[in-house]
């Protein structure tokens, strides 16, 4: 097998710090939103901490006040101007409760519906950041330079960003490849694993396309450009990316879709309940002091509470069992999903082949055919060498050293061992006798990457490697589809037969296989059309499961984008709603049930908020209704629905994989 380059793969190791959004502490302190909220955070616990130490009044009314003024500005000024737009949104009503609650007293509330609302601006627009950045940073895959050559034979670099069609670059081993194109001259194994997710370096010789981003290993090729930059598949990427993101940044929480007709009626109906009495003769003290109960007992307050706390609760016991969710809308929509889609790669398999079957052909054991394989491969770094000597050394086979080392880009190794030459290749490179033939042809049906062993020019044995399948796969699988109601699907960029045997191994039937990252976003597109013939018309809600930046698009496209954490590259890292920080795929299925039973809290709990605001407006518009009873019965409602709310802390909440 050829060596393999060193160079960095997009996959690299365990970071679960970053997959916690990939936000470090000066990142997010430079988002402004952030240190509002910070600031808020910190005057209102300062106020709350001089309030029960039993400070003087005007301390902590001027604490809780410089909350107001740091967190609230922000939604005061984008309620202000959605005003000037002739809409309200509930931002303006906290704002105007919040003035409300101060103005009869009640400071506390309103510093607390403002720090709430300030933490929420804060997290969106860390979110929104995030992933503007690793969009830019996916250019960042294909080299900034490329080296040209003309017709005269003379090199110069130029930035590939200039590079145009039937340009020839040169790309020596190790290198990136600058420009989708085609190999002219030379050959080589490309780790093509960024783009098409195939686990194992595929070998290019002339005639055969190559991407930009991916990378070179061993030889030195020729490549002719025949799409410019703006049109690459990583360009093409980011653009699916982006465009998919917009669309899915409109969705919102259940509570938010009802928030303008509810803000605008609660601004009406203080307004008449202020004016009308007013007209009949009532003095304006009076009615002021009933227009203000009426905001206090109306206002949202339990409203909001009634939505976040259990949203917030198992996105918290979610985050314990290893699953980050990166916004309350995530996990709201959860609960919908019907149709899981997995990539294979990195994703279902652990993308590292092991050895799976050793034959002999010859009057060798199993353990020499291994003893010499693993001997020649010493000297390589190919993955497929690794997993041989790998293999050796955990059945305790004694390696012997080997002299003479080549390797021969396309074709395998060699090496001398006690005298004799010692071959490791691929099958094709020479004529095989029948049985060897037959087993290799076997191998290769069932999916596995073959390596044929030599000794002195004859074939002596077969090795069959195979993509490890995760721990777990099958059972998360199974689980899966008890929970939707529909079979699972796999969507790869590597061959068929590699993708069946995955799919056999795990349990999958729906397979589609050779997708480049265009063609999974495409295939997700039509996983959620096909709903609409099953369904009367209600279309499939996608989740899609994946790792590589080739998943980017789909991950995107989908109803739910799902990373793995410690494989996945940082595009789907910040392109996913959710990340599986610990890679256990068992606890899908468990995350799912979560938010179904999140929003199963969410609607008893608004019943029972709805139901407070309805018997405490009725008292106060047809009786008297003492502010200090108005305020308590508006407290315990908001007392009410947070303890509620804060049941999906408990462990008893996560239902392991099997339990469902």
């Amino acid at each position: 097998m050829t060596i393999n380059t060193t160079s960095a793969d997009t996959r690299s190791g365990p970071r679960e710090q970053r997959a916690a959004l990939g936000v470090t502490r000066a990142s997010l302190l430079a988002v402004t939103e952030v240190r509002w909220a910070l600031a808020a955070s910190a005057l209102f616990l300062a106020g709350l901490a001089a309030q029960l130490s039993g400070a003087p009044v005007w301390l902590f009314w001027a604490l809780y006040l410089a909350c107001y003024a740091v967190g609230g500005w922000q939604s005061a000024l984008e309620g202000l101007q959605a005003l000037r737009k002739k809409t309200l949104d509930v931002d303006l009503l906290m704002i105007v409760a919040a003035i409300g609650a101060a103005a009869i007293g009640q400071i506390f509330d309103g510093a607390l519906l403002i720090v709430i609302f300030a933490t929420s601006g804060a997290l969106e627009a860390v979110l929104t950041k995030r992933t503007a950045d690793s969009i830019r940073g996916l250019l960042d895959l294909a080299p900034e330079t490329a080296t040209t050559i003309d017709t005269s034979g003379e090199e110069r670099q130029v930035d590939a960003a200039d590079l145009r069609i039937e340009d020839i670059v040169v790309v020596r081993p190790g290198e990136r490849i600058p420009g989708d194109g085609v190999i002219v001259d030379g050959n080589s194994d490309i780790d093509q694993s960024s783009i098409t997710g195939e686990s194992i370096p595929v070998f290019k010789a002339v005639g055969d396309d190559v991407f930009a981003g991916t990378i070179n290993g061993t030889g030195s090729v020729r490549v002719r450009i025949d799409v410019d930059p703006s049109e690459t598949v990583v360009a093409r990427i980011v653009a699916m990316v982006e465009r998919a993101s917009e669309t899915k940044a409109k969705k919102q929480l259940f509570i938010e879709k009802v928030e303008q007709y509810y803000s605008s009626g609660v601004v009406v109906a203080t307004a008449g309940v202020f004016a009308i009495p007013m007209l009949f003769g009532t003095d304006l003290q009076s009615a002021l002091l009933r227009a203000m109960t009426f905001m206090i007992v109306a206002s949202p307050c339990a409203v909001v509470l009634a939505t976040m706390p259990p949203l917030l609760a198992a996105m918290a016991t979610a985050g314990r069992h290893g699953i980050l969710i990166k916004s309350a809308v995530v996990l709201e929509q959860l609960r919908l999903t019907d149709l899981v889609a997995f990539d294979k790669t990195g994703t279902l398999t652990e993308g590292t082949p092991r050895v799976d079957r050793v034959d002999t052909v010859t009057e060798l054991s199993q353990d020499e055919v291994l003893r010499i394989a693993a001997a020649v491969e010493t000297g390589s770094e190919h993955p497929i060498g690794a997993a041989i000597v790998d293999h050796a050394r955990i059945r305790g086979i004694s390696v012997p050293v080997a002299s003479g080392f080549e390797s021969t880009p396309g074709a395998g190794v060699s090496a001398y061992i006690d005298g004799r030459a010692i071959a490791v290749t691929k099958p094709g490179v020479s004529e095989l006798n029948s049985t060897t033939q037959q087993i290799a042809d076997e191998y290769e049906a069932a999916g596995m990457t073959v390596v044929l062993v030599w000794v002195e020019h004859r074939p002596v044995g077969v090795i069959g490697l195979v993509d490890t399948v995760r721990p777990g796969a099958r059972s998360a699988v199974a689980d899966i589809e008890r929970i939707t109601g529909n079979p699972t699907v796999l969507l790869t960029g590597d061959n068929r037969s590699a993708a069946q045997d995955a799919a056999k191994r795990t349990g999958i039937v729906d397979v589609r296989a050779g997708l480049l990252p265009d063609g999974k976003a495409n295939a997700v597109n039509e996983l959620q059309a096909l709903g609409s013939l099953r369904w009367e018309g209600q279309p499939h809600r996608v989740l899609v499961v994946g790792d590589g930046v080739n998943d980017a698009p789909a991950l995107a496209a989908a109803d739910i984008g799902v990373a793995m954490g410690r494989t996945g590259s940082d595009l789907t890292l910040d392109t996913a709603d959710a990340v599986l920080v610990r890679d256990d795929l068992g606890a899908l299925a468990s995350v799912i049930d979560l938010s179904r039973r999140a929003h199963r809290i969410v609607v008893a709990n608004l019943v029972i908020a709805a139901t407070f605001i309805v018997v405490l407006v009725a008292w106060d518009l047809i009786g008297t209704l003492p502010l200090p009873i108005g305020v308590a019965g508006h407290e315990t409602s908001t007392v009410i629905v947070a303890l509620n709310g804060m049941r999906l802390l408990s462990s008893r909440a996560w239902r392991m994989h099997g339990a469902v």
